[in-house]
């Protein structure tokens, strides 16, 4: 019986020839993540194991979440896994003002590469299969014994094939593509699965595009999310990383639960409404519908803070003003990214548009500072969770979509089409 990408992966990770659905195994890890939030939680519980981790190269810290502090016990945190990592001599501590949003900065900065095995204590760490990897969240206790052990157990998931053919159009991106995939098969669609994208149709999508696609995996329920290796992924890591990678390709006669097509000149830019990443309607229903109005638009986060994402959103702003009703806060999710933004004049345009450009940091993706939302508000996000209280007040709304429609809604007071950026340009006009 044939594997598929992910199998070989955690084949290979735990010493075995071959694995099958639904099989437990102990597989070695490559990496293993934690944040300032899960990071202090994973602390005692690995000190009950040892007094230090199995390996200072594959051990990461990032404080990111309520970074900067937002408050003393977030400091507290912070602090924390701060003076771990220096008593443990980790290579991978990422500081704020040097790193950013942890699953942008773990590519960024060469950390993850195909191939590897990769537990996060984050659910977004499926991020990594855009190289190739197998990476997934997991629980603090997961991850303290992963990285005192360097193993951890899986169930080895079973896998839906998603073969992506053709080209998306001008305002379509890989946030579209997911939310329309999570549209079709929902929440639960893919629960403890892996999410397999293959077919023609990825030559036609940047790695940022194939970074978000693989990060809301789990939105579907999904164990992972993983892509195969092309030439772009190549460069990417060769660009990235000094890292060896190991390429795994699935097998012909791989298995799989489905295998759904979607033609990606077909999909549409697409919004989640509340509560629900599944909720997902093309901007041509929302246009059906009477506007609606928001308080707020957010553009960044670990899906779409990318430099793509920046360069998408100011190319629709540039000239513009953000309504007056609306506030917005653009979160570039590295320095890196932020600085290039600097560079090109990215910063400039935002500003002049009346944005707020807040530091990396994942900010109000999960309610967490730098754009909390009162009782009654309504934001358009590119986040990936739009749960109630998610950003703030349980009465509060989330719409989740691309840099796009984001920046189009920001200038246009309602969620709005990007593709119909005159028409918002001439309503503004005669107000």
């Amino acid at each position: 019986m044939g594997m598929t990408m992910t199998q070989k992966i955690l084949a290979a990770h735990a010493g075995l020839d071959s694995v099958e659905a639904g099989q437990l195994i102990e597989a070695k890890l490559d990496v293993v993540m934690a944040n300032d939030i899960t990071g202090p939680m994973a602390l005692p519980i690995l000190k009950q194991m040892s007094d230090h981790v199995f390996d200072k190269d594959k051990v990461v810290f990032v404080p990111d979440h309520f970074t900067p502090n937002k408050d003393i016990k977030s400091a507290e945190n912070s602090k924390a896994i701060r003076e771990f990592a220096k008593e443990q001599g980790l290579k991978w501590y990422f500081e704020q003002g040097k790193s950013g949003v942890e699953h942008a900065i773990l590519p960024e900065a060469g950390v993850v590469v195909a191939g590897e095995c990769i537990i996060g204590a984050d659910s977004h760490t499926c991020t990594y299969g855009a190289l190739g990897a197998f990476s997934t969240g997991m629980g603090t206790t997961d991850v303290a014994t992963g990285m005192v052990t360097g193993e951890i157990w899986f169930k080895v998931p079973s896998a839906i094939k998603f073969v992506l053919t053709g080209k998306p159009g001008k305002y379509v991106s890989g946030k579209d593509i997911i939310l329309h995939i999570i549209g079709m098969i929902g929440v639960d669609g893919a629960l403890y699965k892996s999410m397999e994208f293959v077919g023609d149709g990825i030559a036609n999508l940047s790695m940022d595009d194939r970074f978000t696609m693989a990060n809301m995996a789990i939105e579907a329920g999904a164990k992972n999310g993983i892509f195969p290796v092309d030439s772009q992924a190549e460069a990417y890591m060769k660009e990235h990383s000094e890292k060896p990678y190991t390429i795994y390709e699935a097998d012909e006669d791989a298995v799989y639960d489905q295998v759904i097509t979607v033609d990606l000149a077909e999909v549409r830019p697409t919004v989640a409404f509340p509560h629900l990443p599944g909720n997902a309607k093309t901007i041509d229903e929302v246009e059906a519908m009477e506007p609606i109005k928001i308080d707020q638009v957010v553009i960044g986060s670990c899906t779409n803070g990318r430099m793509e994402d920046m360069r998408k959103a100011a190319a629709i702003l540039k000239g513009h003003t953000v309504h007056p009703d609306v506030r917005v806060m653009v979160i570039p999710a590295t320095q890196k990214i932020y600085k290039e933004c600097i560079k090109e004049g990215l910063l400039d345009i935002f500003v002049d548009a009346g944005c707020a450009v807040n530091t990396p940091s994942c900010g109000p993706c999960m309610g967490g500072h730098m754009g909390v939302m009162a009782a009654g508000e309504k934001c358009v996000s590119t986040t990936n969770r739009n749960f109630v209280g998610r950003m703030g007040h349980v009465d509060s709304l989330i719409y989740l979509a691309s840099p796009e429609v984001a920046a189009a809604s920001a200038i246009a007071g309602y969620i709005a089409n990007p593709e119909k950026l005159a028409d918002i340009e001439k309503a503004g006009e005669t107000k």
